[in-house]
């Protein structure tokens, strides 16, 4: 590829993670006027990315909103302590390094060969938190997006049995904090592009011991081989987040089955909610001559739903 052609696609790539970035950012209401939002940093390329693309809605945004780059330092061993300052110093902008060693607490509790990540976070979060409220942050900002979204909501169905995703914005555990994730809209592909683009310097997550095999890979894994061979399906996924029908689902709280009764009147949710639904599950009857020798009647083959795609 040319230079003039990959500036061109570099540009249309910025472009595209401003418009997705601003976009969640005015549909969720995540920044308003005078918020004091504290940027989470942790050296991956999401969190970087996050921040990039915050400095530049920053500087043509109608409204004025200040920035606070946090990183945590959980001397985990080898990690370069001097890439997060060096690059910061070098934007310009206001950051705070935290120093807590929560990666002894972990090491101590989690038993050796065992998952520490979910230990890990908590900890982190209490933590960030904390350095949220003596910083006097309005907003916290974290860098998932919307892979990482649908991660969440498939390791939840698969090994929580829960229908609950990773929200947008929400209320921190102790009421305290509003947190704000301005990436939801946007893939990961992207980012891994715009990380190579900027040639942001990237601290891996590794540093605490590397964990193949954990269901969060597996389920990325899974959701790839998908994009790859289903083209569309990952994107309808993310949109049926926001296109929910409790009255088709099975959660009592969120629909009253038990004292639904006929009423003679039509019913918005009712059985004609099926009859849009573009997606067909079962093929029409096969031709004859493929149907199994010995078979009585033709085979009806059951089709992916993503196969309609």
């Amino acid at each position: 590829m040319n230079t003039e052609k990959l500036d061109h696609e570099n540009h249309k790539l910025e472009k595209r993670l401003c418009r997705e970035v601003g976009r969640a950012i005015v549909d969720y209401n995540m920044i308003e006027e005078g918020d004091r939002v504290m940027v989470c940093l942790s050296g991956g390329k999401d969190s970087y990315a996050m921040l990039d693309i915050l400095q530049k809605l920053q500087a043509r945004a109608p409204i004025n909103f200040e920035m606070i780059v946090v990183n945590l330092d959980q001397k985990q061993p080898g990690f370069p302590a001097d890439i997060l300052p060096a690059y910061l110093t070098k934007l310009g902008v206001k950051f705070h390094i935290e120093n807590q060693d929560t990666y002894s607490i972990v090491k101590r509790v989690i038993p050796e060969g065992k998952t520490m990540c979910s230990l890990c976070s908590r900890l982190r979060r209490g933590i960030l938190y904390r350095v949220a409220s003596e910083l006097g942050a309005t907003k916290i900002a974290l860098g998932h997006h919307r892979d990482d979204i649908l991660q969440t909501l498939l390791l939840n169905m698969f090994f929580g049995a829960r229908l609950k995703g990773m929200p947008p914005k929400l209320v921190s555990d102790d009421g305290q904090h509003v947190v704000i994730r301005p990436m939801a809209y946007v893939a990961e592909k992207d980012l891994t592009r715009w990380a190579e683009v900027r040639e942001f310097p990237i601290i891996p997550c590794t540093l605490c011991g590397s964990q193949d095999n954990l269901q969060r890979q597996q389920v990325g894994l899974m959701l790839k081989d998908w994009e790859k061979r289903f083209p569309g399906r990952v994107e309808n996924m993310f949109t049926a987040l926001q296109n929910i029908v409790p009255s088709h689902l099975m959660d009592r709280t969120l629909f009253p089955f038990e004292t639904i009764h006929a009423t003679g009147e039509a019913f918005e949710d009712g059985d004609k909610a099926f009859d849009d639904q573009p997606l067909s599950l079962v093929a029409p009857e096969a031709p004859e001559e493929t149907v199994a020798e010995g078979n009585a009647s033709p085979a009806r083959a059951v089709i992916p739903i993503s196969a309609a795609h």
